[in-house]
């Protein structure tokens, strides 16, 4: 029982740096946002309206597949199953569109 003691405090402190890594990506974010510097990535994501898409978030976990429906200033409207989902352009790190195989059909698994 004692031995397991070391092994929780280490996975606390791995847990602390981590949640500390992604609020600092997420401080900086939110200051380059002050800039106007994302009208690139809205100018961008304009370019796959009515296309089934995959968008990858900042932090790698976070995947986001369906057709895009509207871009907006900050944010893009994705429908999938009849569902429609908002994602905020300023955590978005990739935009591109489902892969297919060579018969046109969505591939089923995707690795990247």
């Amino acid at each position: 029982m004692g031995s397991y003691i070391p092994l929780f405090i280490l996975f606390i402190i791995v847990f602390v740096l981590l949640r500390q890594k992604r609020l600092a990506v997420v401080k900086k974010i939110i200051k380059n946002r002050k800039k106007g510097d994302r009208t690139e990535m809205i100018e961008l994501a304009k370019r796959f309206i009515g296309k089934e898409c995959l968008i990858y978030a900042f932090d790698g976990g976070h995947q986001f597949e369906g057709v895009i429906k509207e871009v907006s200033d900050g944010a893009v409207l994705l429908e999938k199953d009849g569902q429609v989902e908002a994602i905020n352009l300023d955590f978005v790190i990739r935009i591109r569109e489902f892969p297919k195989n060579k018969k046109g059909k969505k591939k089923s698994v995707v690795i990247d």
